[in-house]
């Protein structure tokens, strides 16, 4: 009984060993978000927050050993371009911020690929990726409340026993595992620059209607163009990847069943 049980801890302590970098990744990832998204303008925010992409690109080519075709260099190009222009006009500049922000998307990036590298780990998969990511944070994230008061003030909460609370305190659960899952499932299916710019691409919403709500946006023709030709590029790049993958699924397809035709007819000429 005692050997299964130790076989039982060390099979988790191997799986916690593989799983690293990414816990400290994802916490810094949180961290620095938190502070970024504090001193800076939304839609300064989603700008600067571009250059997660070309972290990315640069990362995957350097670990993954990945080429990427010369367009979707370019619109990568462009994407980086938007954002020096549009934050070239920043009124609003802010030391602090920047440095925050510049650090939030390395750990973005950082975090982006090593998950694309882990899912490669057949013994982890993409729910051993998720569950032993989350396990490792369990402790540090309740003892760093506990230590800055949150945890206090989270069981003192007066709207535990309402019940609308709880459900959308639940639902609220339920969605952040979804939107996990989903991250890591994108990033199973394609690249990690594929799941950052798709992962953009959903603050173009944010970033417009950042201008006209929050009250924080100080407007500029050239920051408005620039966010405009970033937004341009990530739908461009986001085009041409899937309907690159769609033509290849295709030629894939077709030539799978011209294999099967040929593999019927053999017998027939015997």
């Amino acid at each position: 009984m005692y050997i299964i049980k130790w076989i039982y801890f060390m099979k988790i302590f191997l799986f916690i060993g593989q799983i690293f970098p990414l816990p400290l990744l994802y916490v810094g990832n949180h961290v620095t978000g938190l502070g970024s998204t504090k001193k800076l303008s939304l839609p300064m925010f989603t700008v600067l927050r571009k250059f997660t992409i070309l972290m990315t690109m640069l990362l995957e080519a350097y670990m993954l050993r990945k080429t990427f075709p010369r367009r979707i260099v370019c619109c990568v190009v462009a994407i980086m371009f938007g954002a020096l222009v549009a934050a070239s006009s920043d009124l609003a500049f802010d030391v602090g911020g920047y440095t925050f922000i510049l650090l939030n998307d390395a750990f973005t990036a950082a975090y982006g690929v090593f998950t694309k590298k882990k899912l490669g780990d057949q013994a982890l998969g993409k729910y051993g990726v998720l569950f032993y990511n989350a396990l490792l944070l369990v402790i540090p994230t309740l003892l760093a409340s506990a230590v800055t008061g949150d945890l206090h003030k989270a069981v003192a909460f007066e709207d535990w026993g309402k019940t609308a609370f709880v459900l959308c305190f639940l639902i609220s659960c339920i969605m952040g595992f979804v939107l996990m899952y989903s991250i890591v499932l994108c990033s199973y299916y394609n690249s990690a620059l594929t799941t950052t710019v798709v992962g953009a691409i959903k603050n173009v919403a944010v970033a417009y209607i950042g201008i006209f709500v929050g009250g924080d946006y100080l407007f500029s023709w050239t920051n408005f163009l620039g966010l405009t030709i970033c937004m341009s590029g990530g739908l461009v790049y986001s085009y041409l990847t899937f309907s690159t993958s769609k033509s290849s699924g295709s030629d894939s397809g077709d030539a799978q069943e011209q294999k099967i035709h040929i593999t019927e007819d053999s017998p027939r000429k015997h």
